[in-house]
């Protein structure tokens, strides 16, 4: 198993065998990274077995799985967090080690610590064929608009800032408000995370967007205005969504007119983003609401599509339907090829870490709920797997703040903010 050292921390490596990995605490590595996704090849021991076999030698493990054409920024972040908190040295593979390298490259020059010119001779040095990465890295460098995420372990979410390089403006996506349901506790966390990266690029908000109103996380999106003075907007049909949930919670005094966002925008509206052009597409099934934004070569489609390994979004909400989503993706998955999908949850399948970038090409061939699937076939899976899914746990409490464009409850005259949590409302769930 020939080792191949890329700095003081990091060595890359070909595929090792369970003997190897026995080895590798002898050899003084801490961390075992594997950047190599299962079934790739059937003589490969696969993630389960390598992750048995670095916690019996007492080895921290990180899966990471990307193939040569699908790595996107967040699969370098996480790899680079990988190796910034292992207590030591680590030890990363593929197939090859290429993939492994090609993360380390990327990462290097996106932090401005290499020149993207010297990425293949770099390769090159140690035996390895980079030129995947220095492709990469050209192809960002031509993209627009530039996306950032946050990923909020709590709720699954995430949350995106989308800005235009030649302007600084951005807008940002369904952002999070924080809120622990066990204390009743309210805060800012994610928000002031994603001001203090806007603050630290010196950029300009100009849109607050939410693609619904959200069942499992509240909306920070007012908070946000509060801070910016930036413009709220979400899709048309929120004023639907406004009226099932007004009855729901017996609320006679909420408006329902959308009154609550700056713009409401409709299916095939256009807005920019600094200079950049911004399309919505209507897409139902998810919620009655759901919207997608398209700015530039970036669609942020929330809960519509998950990454590839992870399917696509329940359709058993109040007014959610199943083949009204079938065709909201099938006019996703009519844009360009390369057009990113950008997703709004990740649940890391298999324990890998977080991932919410693919493309359409991707979806198309990769996403088990729709590579070869049939409508009717959708609408099955989709029905049957529903049915077997608890609601999320904040839904009631989420939704009466998201409603109102993530406005909390008023004080009441004691000075406190109250939530009305109605019972036996939504019917035919699991149970957990």
């Amino acid at each position: 198993m020939p080792v191949t050292a890329i700095s003081e921390k990091l060595s890359v490596s070909p595929q090792p065998s369970i003997e190897d990995i026995l080895s590798l605490r002898d050899k003084g590595f801490k961390t075992l990274i594997n950047n190599r996704p299962d079934n790739e090849d059937p003589a490969q021991p696969g993630t389960q077995a390598e992750s048995l076999e670095a916690k019996h030698c007492d080895l921290s493990y990180a899966f990471i799985p990307v193939t040569a054409g699908t790595i996107t920024e967040a699969d370098v972040r996480a790899f680079q967090r990988a190796v910034d908190e292992s207590e030591g040295p680590v030890f990363a593979h593929c197939q090859s080690g290429t993939r492994s390298l090609n993360l380390y490259l990327i990462g290097e020059v996106l932090d401005g610590r290499m020149p993207a010119e010297d990425v293949i001779e770099f390769g090159r040095s140690r035996g390895f064929d980079t030129s995947g990465a220095a492709a990469w890295l050209k192809q960002d460098a031509a993209r627009r608009p530039q996306v950032k995420g946050f990923f909020d372990k709590r709720t699954w979410s995430v949350q995106y800032v989308v800005s235009d390089p030649a302007t600084r403006k951005c807008a940002i996506i369904d952002p999070v408000l924080d809120f622990d349901e066990k204390a009743g506790a309210t805060a800012t966390i994610n928000a002031d995370a994603i001001l203090d990266y806007v603050r630290d690029n010196q950029l300009t908000v100009e849109w607050i967007l939410d693609t619904h109103p959200h069942a499992d996380h509240f909306s920070a999106s007012q908070y946000l205005k509060e801070k910016t003075g930036a413009q709220t907007a979400i899709g048309t049909r929120v004023v639907n969504v406004q009226k099932l949930w007004k009855d729901i919670y017996n609320w006679p005094e909420l408006a329902v007119d959308g009154s609550l966002w700056d713009r409401l925008f409709a299916h095939g509206e256009t807005f920019e983003v600094g200079s950049i052009d911004a399309t919505v597409l209507l897409s139902p099934g998810h919620t009655l609401a759901s919207i997608t934004y398209v700015i530039g070569d970036a669609a942020f489609v929330h809960d519509t599509l998950f990454m590839p390994d992870s399917g696509t979004a329940r359709a058993d909400f109040p007014g959610g339907d199943a083949r009204v989503l079938w065709k909201s993706i099938q006019e996703i998955l009519a844009l360009p090829d390369e057009t990113r999908i950008f997703t709004g949850h990740d649940y890391q399948p298999g324990g890998r870490a977080p991932r919410w970038e693919s493309t359409v090409a991707d979806q198309k061939k990769f996403n088990p709920h729709l590579a070869g699937v049939t409508e009717e076939e959708f609408v099955a899976l989709r029905t049957t797997r529903d049915k077997t899914l608890p609601m999320p746990k904040l839904i009631l409490h989420a939704l009466q703040v998201n409603i109102r464009g993530g406005r909390l409850p008023e004080p009441e005259a004691n000075g406190k903010r109250y939530l009305k949590f109605p019972l036996d409302a939504l019917q035919g769930a699991a149970w957990e």
